[in-house]
């Protein structure tokens, strides 16, 4: 590397050939102050926490040069930070109180102590919110300002070197480490600094383009403000705008490109870019990931850029320009990022001034409204009139559309005529597009309801597309906020739950129900999409959060639902299957009778969702063992769905499946086993070979098998019904803990005790997390494992596991 040219050349530094002197250690002396402990140390420095007994005593922090370090480029930069620090006088900016030479001759100097944290992790652990950081970002900002104004020039400003400490019960932050500074108006020292070339001077995350040119001869502050910027860019979304990570993964010239040319994501499209990470983002602002993203939104995304700009001439000037933006921003004023448009003043003019602007609104509304009122009651009656006839046409239209070709296509009212139903339905979907293209609206209800319609035969390749192309429709002409985008969105949602595509289900769910909530908060709609909610966190093992769906579902649908509404009969079934799911078996029976009983009052006794619960109530008795009792629900809730859906739909499967488990358990296999290949081959022809529940059927023949002492058949199915359950539902799910039990009783009864022993440990990891270590799946797996101790003369183990089990089965079954 070759030293930029100066006036001459440096002298030779006596000390750089000199013996290394011993490292400091606790306990040694620099001039007044004792060494205590070691709490930092840079590429020259070392910092210590010291004491000072004369003339006062106190705690200070001691920086000194590192032994072996003191060449005269080291020297000349640290004292560079010693000066910097001594012709500042700041709150924010950590105080230089002396200056010296060890007896080595390495220089030092003695700061206050900070004893502090960096501001990010501070903020973080306090969970600020999104205003007091920025309220404290702003002090950091005229903390900088003021080195400015002394002509320095920080060029590390990073979280490390920004400590927050409490005094008087309040934040306060700290500056520290100027020790790459560089001073703008005048020399700091006798000495020179040399920047060698090639060298990049900073941290990469938080360096200017101008710095990353490392030619360090055009610096000025704006390279701070760069830094402030990323700075706040970390504070408002949890992250860098280059990810550490990759950056630094990179050759330097790859880094220096990135950071001169490369353009960052705006920190709310960062946060929508998250994934999960944007969950623990949110939540140490105290908000969720939306509201986060439109908190940002706007005039923070703007003053953030701007600080982030490349080209430093559209950078904020001063730092105290950006702090100004900011506080600007805080009091609903316009900012000087933002776009000059009278709109955008006009906003936050109304947001400074509500209650004035309100007042003077409503009084100017009155006054017009009492000049018009005449002019507006004669066109109100011109449009009500209006709307009648296009109203009147409309439901001609969809009467003559839907009625003809829809109305057989529900099971529900079809009572099987399934194949009939198929054939009209694929004749409105061919008709659709080019009768109804000049009513986008129609068109759009009744892609609805032939989507579902296409859903409730398990069609669901062709439900999805127009199911789709009628969300569409309805987002373009009437916004992201009304009931029929809500109606829509939720259709999709239970689609993809269908298909088993759990997270593009619950992110339609999770926007339907906030469509619900904006249309209104407590009313109907948002109990109808919280019981799809449930159903898909069932489904995925989160029983606890889909029974907290449900509790509110029902808290709404008792204050504004008929008692015997067909939604309060769903919300009781549902909430049935949750406690159900739990182990609360108690708690569900009632809620499925009472479920069952407003069905049969509303529907008749044949009509599907009778046999939803008739089928509910089944399983319940027989997880009690009471097979007598469940036996008739059973037998009932097939012959209901063989009628209803016909013999190869989806709804039919699941009920094979449930009465080959119920004869299985009652050893019954002979039985059994008929059931579960109907189950199979419905699932594989309308789900597909990799769907979840493939796997759960697979699963439960391989457990006939198992039970018929047809070790060598059951196997494989075990493995493949493993497979699938990992992927579809990923590896902690409570089916892959059942997947090892029942595996590991596999090789318990083939006498391979090591195998089956370290399955049962793995099921016993996943079933205590979830659904929790009270759940009689975990009592089932003790029970097994202790089958298992038993047979290889470990009875004091075997009778440890079964009493856990004994009290779990206590508090359940009883």
């Amino acid at each position: 590397m070759v030293d930029e040219p100066g006036p001459s050349s440096p002298p030779a530094d006596p000390d750089a050939t000199r013996a290394p002197l011993p490292s400091d250690q606790a306990g040694d002396t620099i001039g007044p102050y004792r060494l205590l402990q070691k709490v930092g140390e840079g590429g020259m420095g070392e910092v210590w926490v010291a004491e000072q007994h004369d003339p006062i005593r106190r705690t200070v922090a001691v920086k000194v040069i590192k032994v072996g370090m003191d060449t005269r480029q080291v020297i000349a930069r640290f004292e560079v930070e010693r000066q910097a620090l001594a012709v500042m006088d700041h709150p924010a900016i950590a105080k230089v109180l002396d200056a010296g030479a060890t007896r080595g001759g390495r220089p030092y100097f003695v700061m206050e102590y900070v004893k502090g944290e960096p501001i990010t992790a501070y903020c973080d652990r306090h969970r600020l919110s999104t205003a007091d950081r920025l309220a404290l970002f702003m002090r950091v900002c005229e903390g900088v300002q003021h080195a400015h104004q002394k002509g320095i020039i920080h060029r590390d400003l990073k979280p490390s070197n920004v400590l927050v400490s409490i005094q008087d019960g309040q934040p306060v932050p700290k500056i520290i480490d100027f020790g790459i500074a560089k001073a703008t108006a005048h020399h700091l020292t006798e000495r020179t600094v040399f920047t060698e070339l090639g060298t990049l001077i900073g941290t990469p995350e938080y360096m200017s383009p101008e710095q990353a040119e490392m030619g360090g001869l055009d610096i000025d502050t704006r390279t701070d403000i760069y830094s402030l910027g990323v700075l706040l860019y970390e504070l408002l979304t949890g992250t860098l705008p280059f990810e550490s990570k990759t950056l630094r993964e990179k050759a330097l010239d790859e880094i220096r490109r990135t950071i001169r040319q490369t353009d960052p994501p705006r920190p709310s499209t960062r946060i929508t870019e998250l994934g999960p990470a944007s969950q623990e983002a949110a939540r140490n602002r105290l908000t969720e990931p939306a509201r986060l993203a439109g908190q940002l939104r706007g005039d923070l995304d703007w003053i953030t850029m701007k600080a982030l700009e490349k080209d430093r001439t559209r950078r904020y000037d001063t730092a105290m320009g950006l702090a100004d933006d900011v506080g600007h921003h805080l009091r609903h004023e316009p900012v000087s990022a933002g776009p000059p448009s009278a709109a955008y003043r006009t906003r936050k003019f109304a947001r400074r001034h509500r209650f004035g602007v309100t007042a003077g609104a409503a009084f100017a509304v009155l006054i017009v409204a009492f000049s018009i009122s005449m002019v507006v009651q004669a066109r109100q009656i011109a449009r009500e009139r209006d709307r009648a006839n296009r109203e009147a046409a409309a439901a001609k239209q969809v009467s003559d559309f839907l009625v003809s070709l829809f109305k057989v296509s529900n099971p529900s009212e079809s009572k099987g005529n399934t194949v009939m139903a198929r054939e009209i339905l694929d004749q409105g979907a061919a008709r659709i597009d080019r009768d109804l293209a000049q009513q986008p609206l129609t068109q759009a209800s009744l892609m609805t309801t032939m989507g579902q319609a296409y859903m409730n035969l398990g069609l669901y390749a062709k439900a999805g597309p127009i199911l789709s192309k009628g969300l569409a429709t309805r987002q373009g002409l009437l916004g992201q906020r009304s009931e029929e985008v809500r109606v829509s969105l939720l259709a999709l949602g239970d689609l993809r739950w269908r298909e088993g595509a759990y997270d593009d289900s619950e992110r339609l769910l999770n926007q339907a129900l906030a469509v619900a909530e904006a249309v209104d908060p407590d009313g109907p709609g948002v109990a109808e999409v919280l019981l799809d909610q449930s159903a898909l966190y069932d489904t995925q093992g989160r029983s606890p959060q889909g029974e907290s769906c449900l509790r509110r579902a029902l808290t709404i649908g008792e204050k504004r639902l008929d008692p015997d509404a067909p939604l309060m009969a769903r919300i009781l079934n549902n909430l049935g299957s949750a406690l159900w799911s739990q182990g609360k078996y108690a708690e569900a029976e009632p809620l499925f009778l009472r479920s069952l009983a407003q069905k049969e009052r509303m529907f008749g006794t044949g009509h599907p969702q009778v046999a939803n619960t008739l089928n509910n109530l089944g399983i319940l008795y027989q997880t009690q063992g009471k097979f007598k009792e469940g036996e008739p629900y059973f037998l009932r809730a097939l012959a209901i769905g063989e009628k209803v859906y016909g013999p190869e739909h989806r709804v039919v499967g699941d009920m094979l499946n449930n009465l080959g488990t119920f004869y299985n358990e009652q050893k019954r296999y002979a039985e059994a086993q008929p059931y579960y290949e109907r189950a199979l081959a419905i699932y594989q022809k309308t789900l597909g070979p990799e769907h979840d529940d493939v796997g759960m059927v697979l699963h439960n023949i391989a457990n006939v098998f198992r039970n018929q002492g047809r070790f060598a058949e059951a196997e494989p199915l075990y493995l493949r019904s493993h497979a699938i359950w990992e992927k579809a539902l990923g590896p902690e799910h409570p089916y892959v803990g059942r997947s090892f039990r029942e595996r590991a009783t596999l090789y318990r009864e083939m006498s391979r005790w090591a195998d089956a022993e370290a399955l049962y440990q793995k099921a016993l990891t996943i079933l205590e997390k979830k659904p929790g270590p009270e759940h009689p799946q975990v009592a089932e797996t003790l029970e097994e494992y202790a089958a298992l101790l038993r047979k290889v003369g470990r009875g004091n183990e075997a009778d440890e596991l079964a009493a856990r089990a004994r009290g779990i089965r206590s508090k359940t079954t009883g």
